[in-house]
Order: C-alpha cells, then sequence, then structure tokens
C-alpha cells in the first residue's frame, strides 16, 4: 500500500504556498447587511465586488479563508473553451444558446483582464490559446463538428492537428483569445478593494441557516445573526437543499501535480483532453525564470477509489511526457457537474424572491465565476444581461430533458445510501486500521469512521454524513473523510472541510 510520505511533491496548492493575504475577523455579533454573499471564492467575491462597484452594500461570509477553498485549488485556466460543449449546446439549447454561451464566457475573460489592469494587481495575467485535443483517429468527426459550433458561437476556434506538446495528436479544437492567471493574487486583490469601497469580510463564519423573507435572516455557527435584503450563496455546491440542487449536481474530484521545466520545454497554450482518463496541461512563470508545469488528471467522485494511486499515474504520465524536475506540489480541486451541462446561476428555487445561487461550474469555475459576478450584479441592480435566462436554475425544462442523466446521477447516489449500508463494515476491528490509515468500522451497532495517527492514537467520529446521511470513506492521499453522494469532506476530528454539509461528524466513542 501506497502511503502519503511516499507520494511526490508538498502536499498543497501552489496558489496557496505563494500568494498569503490578511486575516479577517470572524462574525462576533449580530448584524445587518444590504447583499450578504456566503463563500468567498471565485463567484462570491466576484459578485461582491461587481455589487459594491455598484453602490451596493455587500458582506461576504466564509466558513474558512479567502480564496483559500476551491478557487485556491484550481488549475486557474481563464477560458470560454470548456472541452468539448459547443456542439452540445447547438443541439441542445440551439444556436442561439450556444451563442450566449460563448459571449457571457469569454466576457468573463476580459471581466477579469481588465479587472486585473484596474486594480493593478501582479496575478500572473497571461493570453494562450486553450486547445481540447485527441489522440484517438476516430474521433476527428466530433472534434470537426465542435470546432464549427464553437466558430459559429462566435468563438476565434479553428481545428489543428500540430501542437506544441511533446506527443503527436489526431485533432485538437483551438481556441485563442484566452487567459491563465494566479487566481489567489487576483482574488486577495478583490477582497482588498472590497473592503477599501466599505464592503466587510468575515473569515471563519460559517453559514448554518438561512430563513427567507423581507428581509432575509441567516444564523451562524456561532450563533450570530444576520438581516439582509439579499443574499448570494456562492458556497460551490449550495449548503441549503430547499431547491433540490443536491439532486442535479454530480460532485467530482480531481488530482493535481506541479513540476518545475525549463521555460522553452514548456508548451505555450492550456491542453485538456478526455483521453488517458483525463488530461488537462498548463503551465505558470517562476521567479527563478522557469515555469511550473501544472498537470491535471484521474478524476473521481470523492469517497471512492485509490486516490494514492492515481496521484502515482498521474506524476508518472507527467515525467514521461515533459522535462520537468522533481515534482513540487501535490493537491486535489473538487467540482460540480450538473446534469444538463450548464451552470446554475440566478433565483436559487421558483419562489425565490432575494436568494439567489452561483453553482455547477464543472471545472470551469474562473470564467464561469466572473460571469456569474456580472450576472448576479446585473439582476440586482435590475439589468439583467440578454443570456441571463441560459443559466437560470428554475429551467425545469432542460431538467426533464436531460433526465436521463439525472436518473444516472441518482442512481449513482442511491448506491451509496444503501449498498453502502449492506457491508456489515468496511474492517472488521479498529485493531485492524494501520497508523495512517482510516476505515469504516462498526463499534457497538454503530458505524464509526476510525482514522489511526502516526502515532497509534485513534480518532473515531460518525460514519453518516450530517448532510443526507450517507456513509463516508477515507481519502488516504489527503487524509480526509468524504462522502460520495455529494462531496462533502470531514477532517479527521469531524470538522466540515467541504459542503453541502454545514455540520461536523459527531465524534464516537471506541
Amino acid at each position: 500500500m501506497t502511503t502519503r510520505s511516499e507520494l511526490p511533491g508538498t502536499a498543497e496548492s501552489y496558489w496557496m504556498a505563494t500568494a498569503q493575504g490578511p486575516r479577517y475577523p470572524s462574525l462576533e455579533t449580530d448584524t445587518t447587511a444590504d447583499v450578504v454573499v456566503i463563500g468567498a471564492g471565485m463567484a462570491g467575491l466576484s459578485v461582491a465586488w461587481e455589487l459594491t462597484r455598484a453602490g451596493r452594500g455587500v458582506l461576504v461570509l466564509d466558513a474558512d479563508r479567502v480564496a483559500a477553498g476551491v478557487s485556491g485549488y484550481t488549475t486557474a485556466k481563464l477560458t470560454a473553451a470548456h472541452s468539448l460543449v459547443y456542439e452540445r449546446l447547438r443541439r441542445t439549447r440551439g444556436k442561439e444558446g450556444a451563442r450566449q454561451y460563448a459571449d457571457s464566457q469569454q466576457a468573463a475573460v476580459e471581466r477579469v483582464a481588465s479587472v486585473a489592469a484596474e486594480l493593478g494587481v501582479d496575478c500572473d495575467f497571461e493570453r494562450s490559446s486553450a486547445l481540447t485535443f485527441t489522440v484517438d483517429p476516430a474521433q476527428r468527426a466530433t472534434f470537426e463538428a465542435e470546432a464549427e459550433a464553437a466558430a459559429e458561437a462566435g468563438l476565434a476556434a479553428d481545428l489543428v492537428t500540430e501542437t506544441d506538446l511533446p506527443f503527436p495528436v489526431a485533432a485538437a479544437v483551438r481556441v485563442a483569445g484566452q487567459a491563465q492567471f494566479h487566481p489567489r493574487k487576483y482574488l486577495l486583490a478583490l477582497a482588498e478593494d472590497i473592503t477599501a469601497r466599505g464592503g466587510v469580510i468575515h473569515e471563519r463564519t460559517r453559514v448554518t441557516g438561512l430563513s427567507e423573507g423581507t428581509p432575509c435572516t441567516l444564523t451562524t455557527e456561532r450563533g450570530t445573526t444576520v438581516t439582509a435584503n439579499d443574499v448570494v450563496v456562492a458556497t460551490h455546491y449550495p449548503v441549503f437543499d430547499r431547491a433540490l440542487h443536491f439532486a442535479r449536481l454530480s460532485p467530482r474530484r480531481e488530482l493535481v501535480v506541479a513540476a518545475p521545466l525549463p521555460a522553452s520545454a514548456a508548451p505555450e497554450h492550456m491542453y485538456i483532453t478526455d483521453d488517458l482518463g483525463k488530461r488537462s496541461v498548463r503551465s505558470a512563470p517562476l521567479d527563478d525564470g522557469r515555469r511550473l508545469l501544472i498537470v491535471t488528471g484521474e478524476s473521481f467522485t470523492p469517497g471512492t477509489g485509490d486516490s494514492n494511486e492515481r496521484f502515482l499515474r498521474l506524476d508518472a504520465w507527467m515525467h514521461e511526457h515533459f522535462p520537468v524536475g522533481d515534482t513540487a506540489y501535490r493537491w486535489a480541486a473538487q467540482d460540480n457537474d450538473v446534469s444538463d451541462g450548464v451552470p446554475l446561476v440566478g433565483p436559487y428555487h421558483p419562489g425565490a424572491r432575494h436568494v439567489y445561487v452561483a453553482t455547477g461550474f464543472a471545472g470551469w469555475g474562473m470564467s464561469g465565476g466572473a460571469m456569474a459576478g456580472q450576472l448576479l450584479a446585473s439582476t440586482l441592480t435590475g439589468t439583467e444581461p440578454e443570456w441571463a435566462g441560459l443559466y437560470d436554475p428554475r429551467r425545469l425544462w432542460s431538467t426533464v430533458r436531460e433526465g436521463s442523466a439525472l436518473l444516472k446521477q441518482q442512481a449513482e447516489v442511491a448506491k451509496h445510501f444503501v449498498g453502502d449500508r449492506l457491508r456489515t463494515t468496511h474492517v472488521d476491528s479498529v485493531a485492524e486500521i494501520a497508523p495512517g490509515s482510516g476505515a469504516v468500522v462498526r463499534v457497538e451497532g454503530r458505524r464509526c469512521a476510525v482514522y489511526r495517527d502516526e502515532a497509534g492514537a485513534a480518532h473515531a467520529v460518525s460514519a453518516r454524513c450530517t448532510h443526507l446521511g450517507c456513509l463516508v470513506a477515507f481519502n488516504e492521499a489527503e487524509t480526509a473523510w468524504e462522502c460520495p453522494c455529494h462531496g462533502s469532506r470531514f477532517g479527521i476530528d469531524g470538522e466540515v472541510l467541504h459542503g453541502p454539509a454545514v455540520r461536523p461528524l459527531p465524534p464516537r466513542t471506541i
């Protein structure tokens, strides 16, 4: 069995390791606000920044630190080229829907470029083309159709067969005019400008309750209360289930490895393929003149499979194809796919009047978050863009049309919810758990999630996710408990690392 200590690189995101931001206080007393934004990642801070610029009073609440969640663990491609998306959109949303998607996503790319320039932030912003490629000649027709659809939607797209990758490809859809950047440097600058213009940010303030009304009322883990005219839920996976978003979202975790290489050997552009278990490649500038190659892949549902072996496969692929040095960093990103393939940005549910949501960016949260900022700020100030309807979470017609995907997704959830309980135990006793490992074990009739640390001490918590009750599983590579149903993640002592859960796993005595 591979252990964490045998995995390559430092277990940290490059973005987190190279951008230290200020600390914002937690919320200790009851307060009021014009607009409350829950979540201080790309979507939440983009919304807050746009609203602050529009003259609205904004309060941002985050359960952890600014830009330290999903947005601090992305690969930070800023692009409207979202793999093979435009031919599907042309079929399901028509030519106009595909055009609106391209317009809104490209506008988001340009918005980040203009904001970074306006704020004067050095966030390693670089223009680049984005290429989706295949190594399978049988897929050429599919890529021809995608290039045609993307160009028809208004992007600078064409089909190529030559790239600067160190191996041949059968076909690639190239979209020019895209970008890549350091997301945490950018978001820390947004946060600074928000507070400079009168906005307020509170970290380590987990919102656990929301009562809709005029005004809305929010409650926090510490027991404080916030009243607000409007609320935006930008927590990546929505933490309130009243709109049944959990039935339309499928969590996906992807691993990332990064290693330095000579600038002359680094790929000039951004690449992605669903071949080979998915691979995504880009590079970022290093202070010593070299580049950091960033490779993503090995997608899996949280709480399933062996992350250690996946990290090793991804790292071996990077070293096989690129002249990199020793692996410097490894981390993981988490994304949510929507059953009909389009993010959910707009009113939280059909009856919502003052609560809005931004979620379901399917791995493209940098452009998606900036798009959400523009859309929701416009909506809240009375000037909706023409493409608002494309992302409207109330679009029940598309949910029905994409019903097979939704049913497949819910069947997977049911498999874990029911199937995991049919197993009498995951190991027979606590004594079987090796130091540095974790497992679910039945203790006095209750399933416990037990982690044994390197010193041999056992840490036991309930194995039932506090979101909807699925059983968690241990991710050894990241030392975390994960829910395979909706992607909640917990630390070894039960603390919430990632929603939709808002309550920790209760401790257990063993």
